[in-house]
């Protein structure tokens, strides 16, 4: 019997442990559309960022980027990353630094519906969006 007790109390500070821990933000399955990269408006209207369970997407408005990601801190790790590389007059400088962004695996902050992303020289701030709707 004497074994019981430390058994259970090890069960039951586990248990505190692990709902002492702040709850961490989440970003899986959410939608995300640019409102400025680097200070300036997206070029594109279509240039937004999503997050699914495991994985990133995002595109300035012609080529597509995704790999995985994941939360560490106040760090976004990502990658590593595929992407097309298609030539889109007027929307290679802001693919750049939105690559080159969420390449560096970014820092973050989220108030609400907004997010702000900071890494290598480069800085976005999303808003939220409801999900766009698929067709079959």
């Amino acid at each position: 019997m004497k074994y019981i007790f430390p058994a259970a109390a090890f069960v039951l500070l586990s248990a505190c442990a692990t709902t002492a821990q702040p709850p961490r933000p989440e970003l899986a399955n959410s939608h995300w559309r640019f409102e400025r990269i680097d200070g300036a408006a997206p070029v594109s209207p279509r240039a937004h960022l999503e997050f699914k369970p495991d994985r990133i997407s995002a595109t300035v408005g012609c080529n597509g980027l995704g790999g995985d990601w994941r939360i560490d801190g106040s760090r976004i790790i990502t990658g590593p990353f595929m992407s097309t590389r298609m030539f889109c007059e007027g929307l290679m400088e802001q693919e750049r630094a939105v690559s080159d962004l969420l390449s560096a695996s970014p820092g973050w902050k989220l108030a609400g519906n907004r997010l702000e992303l900071d890494g290598a020289g480069h800085r976005a701030v999303l808003v939220r969006v409801s999900p766009p709707r698929r067709t079959p």
